[in-house]
């Protein structure tokens, strides 16, 4: 034997006893993981923005906070757990984000509408540290924002603010009544100079100018720039500061019409606010985030629901670019098989990530006729990347299976394997026994191949005949791959450490598999890849990998419908776990805010294809279910209503099925309110699998 391989032999002997000598993680540590919403890198290169989000336990919020990183060093830039979405200014000096912080002075308005303490507005904080300049201050909430190209201004959309006089006369005549659609209104965007709000500021601290004109409640100094009769979810300025776009949503930010959804241009300095912009998109497609290419004339976007091509239809997520002047669209990347989730721009191309099965990887493209080309980066997912302007540099957030997400930086796209990471915030769980996965794939009964992820307990990696949870992904137009996730909706990590071989299937209808693929569950939608999952389950017990006497199974959202369904076609789960999921989609289609993907996934409306929306609801095959049930909500979920989760608790407590429901105040449908309801959540549900599921924790 050479030396070489000995040395080989006697690390790999070393490796599970280096793994035992690793303290278990446990339940506390998993939700104190931090995400990173946001990574901005400055225009030069030298310096990079970061929003953290972790769990505060005293104050009950997720706390959101922004830290700078230059020259090796990590400072905390912002510290009232409420910053988010920061923007670089072009010239490097300032760094805008919104805040939903209380206002100095707001308490002491006694002739103004305090804006709420929740109510978002726009702030700018020097890099070199310092207090935070509040520079609007108005009753309605900053949701979309954009640095000028030259740095002294700023463009910012709020909803199209009242007069006094408007306001009065609502209160007289309305009282506390909601005027649904009738009282909705759409957006107007301002542009507001830095130094004048500054000063105002420094002088007059934040309370708004006298309102003796019966001006509309509007940040003072504010210049309307144009009107929308709809939601403007996203800004964009031309680097030449010529031109603005923006994208639009329905003012009740629910998705009901199509049409709603499109790209908007206008020129900021000589239109009039009320001259309507101009239109640059006319699809049955939801643009989203649009970023301007160099050359001042195309807008890069991206379609994430419905279809630029034709009808309305749902695909991969897509990126494409529009000419501002002939609204021509063309597509980029589309030589991919994947799903482009994000992109950043540079020059006249773009860096992305790109999903192709369980790898998120990073690619490149210079134009529209080149290739998507991937880079050469480590096995894993590459997220949120950001690029600057004046420099090669990129940002971006990495994580694979057993290597917890972080910021890196490398000095260019074709460095990516010498980037270094500039957070540590995740440290710990590198320190602490982590379970080992691997994909998985099998073959459904039309040939069609199927993957998921096969997460082990740790010290059990590949061992045979385990007890299996099958955690089942939501969208359904997502997956689970090569990542690290720790929060209350992917938890796979600890129900591994109870003990479990976590199955996740990346069944028909998840993303990274072909548009085809994605594709399959229509009509079907539930019936299809309920059968994908169940052959991937009789797959793992025929080859012994899962305990066919100790199955369980779960999922939040889409997780939630595909559970509900599975639980009326099989009694082989000893245990369930749902949350937001339907158990009918009538009364789900009418209620929920994103109706295009129901009627779509089910082949029409209500009315027009009512068989196929009674066929693929659980509820008709409920009298078949065995299975106890574990069920919560969010009390304001408008994605899947609160509703069906008491309509399938009351289903089950009249069969006399043992459940129980859990219901979350103040959540909508992401637990996104409070920390604490989420690892209530985690841990019920950790408990129910143990007592139904009939194991016994590691």
């Amino acid at each position: 034997m050479t030396i070489r391989k000995l040395l080989v032999l006697l690390v790999l002997t070393c490796l599970p006893a280096l793994a035992a000598d690793k303290p278990k993680l446990t339940f506390d540590e998993f939700f104190n993981a931090v995400d990173f919403p946001a990574v901005k890198l400055s225009p030069d290169g030298q310096a990079v923005v970061i929003c953290t989000e972790r769990a505060d336990w005293d104050q009950n919020i997720f706390r959101k906070d922004l830290w700078l990183y230059r020259d090796g060093v990590l400072t905390q830039l912002t510290r009232s757990g409420h910053d988010a979405d920061p923007e670089w200014s072009p010239d490097g000096r300032w760094v805008a984000f919104l805040s939903d912080r209380k206002l100095p002075g707001a308490a002491d308005d006694s002739d103004h509408a305090d804006p709420k303490d929740d109510t978002s507005q726009l702030y700018v904080i020097s890099p070199t540290g310092g207090e935070a300049i509040p520079v609007t201050k108005a009753e309605e909430e900053v949701h979309a924002f954009a640095w000028a190209s030259d740095s002294n201004s700023l463009y910012y959309a709020t909803r199209q603010p009242l007069t006094k006089e408007q306001k009065d006369t609502n209160k007289k005549d309305w009282k506390d009544v909601i005027r649904y659609r009738d009282g909705e209104r759409g957006d107007t965007i301002f542009s507001i100079d830095l130094a004048g709000a500054m000063a105002r500021a420094q002088a007059l601290g934040t309370t708004p100018a006298d309102d003796a004109n019966n001006a509309p409640d509007a940040t003072p100094g504010s210049r309307p720039v144009a009107r929308t009769p709809w939601h403007v979810e996203d800004i964009a300025v031309s680097p030449n500061g010529q031109r603005l776009a923006f994208s639009t949503a329905s003012v009740s930010e629910r998705q009901e019409r199509v049409g709603e959804f499109e790209i908007f241009s206008v020129d900021p300095a000589g239109a009039s606010p009320d001259q309507a912009p101009k239109q640059l998109t006319h699809n049955e497609a939801v643009e989203e985030n649009p970023q301007w290419a160099s050359d001042n004339k195309h807008i890069f976007f991206q379609v994430d629901q419905g279809s630029v091509e034709g009808k309305y239809k749902d695909a991969q997520k897509r990126l494409y670019i529009v000419d501002a002047d002939s609204t021509e669209v063309k597509r980029w990347a589309a030589d991919f098989h994947g799903a482009v989730n994000t992109y950043s721009v540079v020059g006249d191309g773009i860096v992305a990530s790109g999903r192709t099965g369980t790898e998120v990887q990073f690619y490149s493209q210079h134009s529209p006729s080149d290739k998507f080309s991937r880079n050469t980066g480590w096995p894993g997912t590459y997220e949120n990347i950001n690029t600057a302007t004046g420099s090669p540099r990129v940002a971006f957030v990495y994580s694979a299976l057993q290597k917890p997400n972080e910021v890196y930086l490398a000095e260019s796209i074709d460095k990516l394997q010498d980037a270094r990471p500039i957070t540590s915030f995740n440290k710990l769980f590198t320190e602490r026994d982590l379970p080992q996965g691997k994909p998985y794939q099998w073959k459904a009964e039309d040939g069609t191949m199927v993957e998921g992820m096969l997460i082990y307990p740790p010290g059990k990696f590949e061992v045979k005949n385990l007890p299996m949870f099958v955690l089942i992904h939501g969208g359904p137009a997502d997956a689970d791959g090569n990542h690290f996730e720790a929060d209350w909706y992917q938890w796979d990590r600890l129900a591994a450490g109870q003990g479990w071989l976590v199955f996740e299937p990346n069944y028909r209808g998840s993303t990274g598999y072909g548009d085809n693929f994605m594709a399959q569950i229509v009509p079907e939608i539930v019936s299809r890849p309920g059968k994908d999952i169940l052959e991937g389950v009789d797959q793992l017990v025929k080859e012994g990998i899962a305990d066919a006497s100790h199955l369980t199974i779960g999922g939040y959202s889409y997780g939630s419908y595909m559970t509900n369904w599975l639980i009326t076609q099989t009694t082989r789960f000893k245990a369930a776990v749902t949350g937001a999921g339907a158990i009918e989609h009538v009364a789900n289609w009418g209620n929920d805010d994103m109706t295009f993907d129901d009627a779509y996934f089910l082949g029409g409306v209500p009315w027009d294809a009512a068989q196929r929306y009674h066929d693929e609801a659980a509820i008709f095959q409920m009298n078949k279910v065995k299975t106890p049930t574990h069920i919560v909500g969010g009390e304001d979920d408008i994605r899947v209503a609160v509703a069906e989760d008491y309509l399938l608790d009351h289903v089950l407590h009249n069969l006399r099925v043992p459940s129980t429901l859990l219901i979350f105040p103040g959540e909508g449908h992401s637990l996104s309110k409070n920390p604490w309801h989420g690892k209530i959540k985690v841990r019920e549900e950790m408990k129910w699998l143990e007592k139904y599921g009939e194991i016994k924790p590691n």
